[in-house]
């Protein structure tokens, strides 16, 4: 069971500003009812162009409309410029804090906010960037990886409470293991580890760049390859046409096979030739 704080008790129980703004100098809509939440934001300016009036209209949890209802009465008086530096963050730590469960929430106010200041200000609809990850939830690897960054994320629990991408059926999990593992990377100055590959991946991995990069070269002068048995990191090959008459055979193996495998598939691949 999730707690929550007595302000957010409250936000729900007693939302503010529910409703849309008559008149609205900008309306924006963010979220999918299919996918579970969604947020409908508008606001009008007055003379000296602060927020004057805001009201929302949502569908989802208590925490959605407990984080819309909080947005509201946080800008209420701001300019645009001001509005516009409000984090999800800040959301949730208006509220005491939300449950790391339902961050999300905040993140669909904070995009609310700046779908309806990108309205106002006339700047163009922004496309979708990047490639969908989820499926479930339609989030991308940019969203994912703002997220990560912006609230210092570094696991795949994190990434599915602040953005609800592998909360679904699951098969995105280890594209979005492999995001962590860059952006954290990246933050921490390191190089990023090869995220680990089942048997199965690295076999489909090595018969791929065999038959990409090393067969063609090899046929180019009259050689080829065929692959044998992965065992481990051990490729066993046998060598076909020049190459296997060729004295200098083993040389081509480790310093144009196993180099390339270890580029391309697995830094601790090494290859063997077997007699077929």
């Amino acid at each position: 069971m999730w707690e929550y704080t007595d302000k957010v008790k409250d936000h729900f129980l007693h939302p503010r500003n529910v409703g849309e703004v008559e008149d609205a100098d900008a309306v924006a809509e963010v979220g999918s009812i299919a996918c579970g939440d969604a947020l409908k934001l508008s606001f009008k300016l007055d003379e000296n162009k602060r927020i004057k009036e805001v009201k929302f209209q949502t569908f989802g949890c208590a925490s959605a409309i407990a984080t819309s209802s909080a947005l509201t009465e946080m800008v209420k008086g701001m300019t645009l410029e001001e509005a516009e530096k409000i984090t999800n963050q800040d959301i949730a730590n208006y509220l005491g804090g939300l449950p790391q469960e339902k961050m999300h929430c905040s993140v669909m106010g904070r995009e609310a906010l700046e779908k309806a200041i990108d309205v106002y200000k006339g700047r163009a609809p922004k496309t979708v960037e990047g490639n969908i990850v989820c499926d479930c939830f339609g989030v991308t690897d940019i969203e994912i990886e703002r997220a990560i960054r912006e609230n210092n994320l570094a696991t795949l629990e994190d990434v599915t409470n602040f953005t609800k991408a592998g909360g679904g059926c699951g098969n995105c999990h280890g594209a979005i293991q492999e995001i962590i593992d860059r952006v954290r990377a990246e933050l921490s100055g390191k190089p990023a580890a090869k995220p680990k590959l089942s048997n199965i991946q690295k076999i489909r991995m090595i018969e791929e760049t065999i038959e990409r990069e090393i067969r063609p070269a090899l046929k180019h002068d009259g050689g080829n390859i065929e692959l044998i048995d992965v065992v481990g990191n051990r490729v066993l090959v046998a060598t076909r046409g020049a190459c296997a008459s060729c004295q200098a055979s083993n040389q081509t193996l480790k310093h144009f096979v196993e180099a390339k495998l270890k580029e391309l598939v697995w830094p601790e691949l090494t290859v063997e030739e077997v007699s077929q």
